[in-house]
């Protein structure tokens, strides 16, 4: 994430602040000046055009500090969620604000590579005794992506990356891989056709199908050379879960290079670098080895458990060339 500082005393802030920490403002998030600005004891922002902005109705059952141009009103970003746990639901609403926050994370990061997602939905599901949701299934169909929410314990989370050898898996990891199959599903279709040549030639068909390769892949397993190809064993099981996990590790990077590119830690010119892969080579994998030494010197696993071999350099730059790019 960016860097943020506060309006009235100019001290740095977090994301999701809503309130200054050192000067007591209170705060909200402008999605479209992409700021954090400071509002008045009614909870209220007055743009440069005048217009009257109103933090979200939503502050204290999700944390969303974010602008509703109504009083009393969501934010675009909550209206993007269809489905929540029920209010008497505690343990799937405790769940909830975490996934809440890892979404607008996602959604703002989106704004900024200048992605559309505004025919997305998500369906944020409780798996509680109390919500008699038995089986809660992550993914997008149809523009939806579904969230099990339980996702956000820790514990469970690591016991079930564990028990599926992952080498990571974090509630935001899942959100990106999943937004990477709606925008694959509206930007890479039979109206784009040199695109969707591309996309085959490198991804493969994705026409295949998928129950099959399903089964094959939980049978089989991935291929002996697939690390040759591939960034996770995952991307191996069909070519749209291949652009998924491509797509999730694009974003992943670009958010940390920005990151660590605010606070000082790298520095570079984005017009240097042509192609998102000549970033990657140039700036992301000195810093990704940099941070997975910093985090086994705390005794900690690496932030970025992951080599990323020349095939998929190439999908990261289709992937990277598809932000800003108008649908059908």
């Amino acid at each position: 994430m960016r860097t943020y500082r506060c309006r009235a005393c100019q001290s740095p802030l977090f994301f999701d602040n809503s309130v200054c920490v050192t000067c007591g403002s209170a705060l909200g998030y402008s999605r479209a000046e992409r700021a954090i600005v400071c509002v008045d004891d009614a909870s209220r922002y007055v743009d440069a055009e005048g217009r009257t902005w109103h933090v979200c109705a939503n502050l204290d059952l999700s944390g969303c500090t974010w602008l509703s141009p109504v009083a009393g009103g969501q934010c675009s970003a909550c209206d993007l969620t269809r489905t929540r746990p029920s209010d008497d639901d505690a343990e799937g609403l405790a769940h909830f604000a975490a996934a809440e926050a890892a979404k607008r994370h996602l959604v703002a990061e989106l704004d900024e590579l200048g992605f559309d997602i505004s025919g997305l939905v998500f369906d944020m599901l409780s798996s509680s005794p109390a919500s008699g949701e038995e089986n809660v299934v992550i993914g997008h169909a149809d523009g939806v992506i579904t969230i099990d929410l339980a996702e956000s314990d820790d514990a469970r989370r690591e016991r079930i990356r564990q028990e599926l050898g992952e080498p990571y898996r974090t509630l935001l990891g899942h959100l990106r891989h999943e937004v990477g199959h709606y925008l694959q599903s509206v930007l890479v279709t039979e109206e784009h056709p040199e695109r969707l040549a591309r996309c085959r030639e490198l991804f493969g068909d994705e026409t295949k199908d998928y129950q099959a390769e399903i089964d094959r892949h939980y049978s089989q397993g991935p291929p002996a050379d697939w690390a040759d190809s591939f960034i996770t064993t995952y991307a191996t099981m069909h070519p749209f879960e291949d652009f998924a996990e491509t797509f999730a590790h694009y974003l992943h990077i670009s958010d940390t290079v920005a990151t660590a590119a605010s606070f000082g830690l790298v520095y570079f010119e984005p017009t240097a670098h042509e192609r998102f892969s000549d970033l990657v080579v140039a700036v992301w994998m000195p810093l990704s080895v940099a941070l997975n030494q910093i985090n086994r010197a705390m005794g900690k696993a690496d932030v970025y458990p992951f080599v990323i071999p020349p095939p998929v350099l190439d999908k990261l730059d289709f992937v990277a060339s598809l932000a800003a790019t108008p649908g059908p």
